[in-house]
């Protein structure tokens, strides 16, 4: 007489969680069946129904079932040390994270397949090669760019810089100044299709351009509020019309320190001349290479995440509208930055 299969017995928080198990697209094939085979059970059926339906052998269905009854759900999980064992020992690892540190002989940048012919002695297989640059975390592919500056007076502008963030003078503002230009507003052919389960959401590649905008933005380093103004270009003139703006939204009995980079807009004689003619205004430009130093920075960067490099904007004007009225609406909430500098240029 055939042997009665073990009976399953589930919960609602269970049966929930084998069936996520079975539909997610995250879940591995292996694991997926055996969630299968567990809640087909509970439906009473007989492991050669449910292997049958499954098209898997019934000593698969006969091992999960009785594993589940016993364990429940942590027993469908594979044990520790089972699975295939390591082909390559440790001297072929040491190879292949060697291999991948050095500059290849033809090209710029490593791959999988190059690597695996480059030890054709080891006879490694691509594969293989690509799970021990995982398993260490090398990426052979990828670049990281860094940029030094070699201001000889380095350390003392950014302390001087620092020490307006930290500890202004009394009856003072901090304003951070900086312009981010070429700004596009592109449209595109097709509308996007919205995101579904599983499912991102899709643009059309193809794009049409509209025109580039300038945008002069001012960081008020003490409350996080933000003064904009938008240009079709980003010289002297220009620059000189967004001072006369800063200088009508500040207090006139305040002292207005500006931080700003070293772009040549921002030092021509009539700047100059204008500072002159404004004894409030006092500038502190950020060392070579160093804008990062400016705190308007990481608010460009927020406004490029959240707007302009998702948006789709029909015209130049339409674009002008969004930037600005992002502007009105990021002022409702602003806050100042939770800045800090460890004295490393690769390191806020």
């Amino acid at each position: 007489m055939a042997r009665r299969p073990i009976k399953i017995e589930l919960d609602a928080q269970e049966r929930g969680d084998l069936e996520n198990m079975v539909n997610s697209r995250m879940t591995p094939q292996g694991m997926a069946q055996r969630a299968s085979v567990v809640l087909l059970a509970e439906q009473g059926k007989s492991n050669d129904d449910i292997a049958r339906e499954l098209n898997v052998h019934r000593n698969f269905v006969s091992r999960w079932r009785g594993r589940f009854r016993w364990k429940r759900i942590e027993g469908l999980k594979d044990e520790p040390g089972k699975g295939q064992k390591r082909t390559y020992g440790h001297d072929a690892r040491l190879k292949v994270i060697a291999k991948s540190c050095e500059k290849p002989p033809e090209a710029q940048r490593w791959t999988v397949r190059d690597i695996a012919a480059a030890l054709s002695d080891v006879g490694i297989s691509k594969t293989t090669v690509g799970r021990i640059l995982k398993s260490t975390d090398l990426k052979p592919h990828q670049t990281e760019q860094w940029m030094t500056s070699r201001d000889p007076d380095f350390e003392a502008k950014s302390a001087e810089i620092c020490g307006l963030y930290l500890n202004p003078p009394e009856n003072a503002l901090v304003v951070c100044v900086d312009e981010k230009t070429g700004i596009q507003a592109l449209s595109r052919v097709n509308p996007d299709k919205p995101e579904r389960p599983g499912s991102p959401r899709k643009r059309e590649f193809e794009y049409e351009r509209h025109g580039p905008v300038s945008l002069f933005a001012a960081f008020v380093v003490h409350n996080g509020q933000v003064i904009g103004e938008v240009e079709d270009r980003h010289a002297r003139v220009e620059f000189l019309r967004f001072l006369d703006r800063i200088c009508a939204e500040t207090p006139t009995d305040k002292m207005i320190y500006v931080i700003l980079d070293n772009l040549m807009a921002h030092k021509t004689q009539e700047v100059k001349d204008w500072l002159a003619s404004h004894p409030r205004f006092e500038f502190h430009y950020t060392p070579t290479h160093a804008s990062w130093l400016n705190q308007v920075e990481m608010w460009f960067s927020i406004l490029a995440r959240r707007l302009v490099n998702d948006g789709i904007f029909d015209s130049k004007e339409e674009l002008v509208r969004a930037i600005m009225d992002f502007i009105t609406k990021y002022n409702e909430r602003g806050k100042p930055f939770r800045w800090t500098y460890a004295s490393d240029p690769l390191h806020i």
